[in-house]
This record gives C-alpha cells, sequence and structure tokens, in this order.
C-alpha cells in the first residue's frame, strides 16, 4: 500500500512540473512536438528510474552521518553528507550519457530531434530534484526510492506529453497576438498545474484517519457521559 500511495502521489500531486516546476527549460523548449516529447519523457523516466535508487543507496552506505559504520567502527563517526551533491550529479551524468548512446544508436532520428536537450538532461533540475527530496524526505527503503523515481519520471512524461499534445493543437486555434507562443503555454501549464493539485483529495489513508477521528469522539462522548453521571450522582446526594 505504501508504494502504490507513494507511486501515485509521485505522478499527481508531487508533480515534478506542476508541483515544483522543475526541469522547465526541456518541458517548455521540446514540446512543440509529441513525438519529440515522448523520447524525451522516456529518457526522463530511465534516468529517474536509474538515479534515484543508485543515489539513495549512496546516501545510505556512504554519505549520511555515520553510514561507512560498514567499514568499521573508526569510520562510524565520518560525515559526507557535503557530498551529497557531487556524487548525485556524478552518478546523473553517468547515466545520461548512457541513455545519449542507446538512443543515438538504436533511434538516430529522435537523437536529432532532440539535439542538445539530451545530453542537457544531466542538468535538469528535475532530475537531480528527484535525489534531493528522496534524501529530505528521508524514503525508507530501496524499492521505495526506486518506486518515487519512477513514479516522479512518469509524473514528468505526462506533463510534457500533455502540452505537447496540447500546443500541436492550438497552432490551429486564433490566439490573441500578445499570447501566442510562451505567454499561452504558460496559462496553460498554470491551468494544469491546478488541475493536478486536484488529486491532492485522492490520497489513500483518509479511512484510517476518519476511524482515528471517530475513535477520539467516542472517547470524548464516554468522558462527557461519566461527568454528565457524576453530576446527577452529587445533585441527588445534595438533595437527599
Amino acid at each position: 500500500m505504501e508504494h502504490i500511495e507513494l507511486f501515485f502521489k509521485s505522478i499527481f500531486i508531487d508533480n515534478m512540473v506542476f508541483a515544483t516546476f522543475l526541469g522547465m527549460c526541456s518541458y517548455l523548449a521540446v514540446s512543440k512536438k509529441v513525438t519529440t516529447a515522448v523520447g524525451l519523457g522516456a529518457a526522463v523516466i530511465f534516468v529517474l528510474a536509474i538515479t534515484v535508487p543508485l543515489n539513495w543507496l549512496l546516501d545510505q552506505f556512504i554519505l549520511q552521518p555515520g553510514a561507512l559504520s560498514w567499514l568499521g567502527a573508526e569510520y562510524a563517526d565520518y560525515d559526507l553528507s557535503f557530498l551529497s551533491f557531487i556524487m548525485f550529479i556524478a552518478t546523473i551524468a553517468t547515466m545520461v550519457q548512457l541513455v545519449e548512446i542507446i538512443v543515438e544508436k538504436f533511434s538516430p532520428s529522435l537523437y536529432n530531434s532532440l539535439g542538445i536537450f539530451l545530453p542537457l538532461i544531466a542538468v535538469n533540475c528535475a532530475i537531480l530534484g528527484g535525489s534531493l527530496f528522496m534524501q529530505s524526505r528521508e524514503i525508507a527503503t530501496l524499492g521505495l526510492a526506486t518506486t518515487y523515481g519512477i513514479g516522479s519520471g512518469i509524473g514528468w512524461f505526462l506533463a510534457i506529453l500533455a502540452i505537447a499534445a496540447i500546443r500541436e493543437k492550438i497552432r490551429y486555434s486564433n490566439v490573441p497576438a500578445p499570447l501566442r507562443g510562451l505567454g499561452i503555454t504558460f496559462i496553460i501549464t498554470g491551468l494544469m498545474a491546478i488541475g493536478f493539485m486536484s488529486f491532492g483529495g485522492m490520497l489513500t489513508g483518509g479511512d484510517e484517519e476518519g476511524e482515528a477521528l471517530e475513535d477520539k469522539s467516542a472517547q470524548i462522548e464516554t468522558v462527557q457521559d461519566k461527568s454528565t453521571t457524576n453530576e446527577i450522582a452529587n445533585n441527588t446526594k445534595v438533595i437527599d
């Protein structure tokens, strides 16, 4: 259940584009065609799905205070957390180079259409943001880190796919001249962000919270009944 909740939350509620507005440069520049957006979105899913769990391992066994205790008691006091950015970016750059080689080998047309934005995934703030959010939210297990990475990648993929489909259709619309181009794109992005915020009410665990509230209200009613009974008993003694 925890994996499912984290998966859907990272896609819809904590969407990289619509909740935190990360990765906007690639989101705006490569969303003019659906085919190009699909290719870049798939690459982002792959990179996030690999780098987030890898960086989780680095954080748990190397970077956190006391993480090096597995090397021996003399290393238990080491704190390498100041290397987080360097280590995370190195991991991301390695995976992006792998993606670039694969895309160039198996889909030269997609490689040419993505152009400079494919290697720029290495400096895409959404990719680094996924690892930093994983670290700040203290995700407990490798499985949850993998789930979060895949969910965040799918969320970014859905965002760029949706805006690319809209931008392809909006070419045939009568958009006011001052809003053409990035103007109407920003407006649509804001409206989509509002729509994605509505998924916040669909979090699982609502039944448990409701049951807890019911238990508390039942306890309050019991206390009130006891106090009322005691008052009646005291009043009866006074009358007697």
